[in-house]
């Protein structure tokens, strides 16, 4: 299994709404993914409450059944649809993805 995890920040304003309402059109968005793309075993986005010097806005969750399920999920049209609304709002990104046994 693969653990994909992202943690975004976003600009003040981006595209008319303000970054909160932008973090909730991110969420819906993404959890609208699942379900609908092979191989995404799960996916959770969550919209940070601490508003912390150091946290990020926005946090996905998700997990995919191999690193090939990822790589189509990095591709696939519905996800380009999200990926372009995260782009136009967000203002740093982190990544991290890593195998689980089991």
């Amino acid at each position: 299994m693969v653990k994909h995890i992202v943690l975004w920040r976003l600009k003040e304003s981006a595209e008319g709404c303000s970054a909160a309402e932008n973090a909730l059109r991110i969420k819906q968005a993404l959890e609208a993914l699942n379900g609908r793309i092979p191989g995404l075993l799960r996916l959770e986005a969550g919209i940070d409450f601490s508003r912390e010097d150091g946290s990020s806005d926005v946090a996905l969750y998700s997990e995919f059944d191999s690193r090939a399920a990822l790589e189509v999920y990095q591709n696939h049209p519905l996800h380009e649809e999200v990926k372009a609304l995260v782009m136009a709002v967000r203002s740093e990104r982190r990544v991290v993805d890593y195998e689980v046994a089991g």
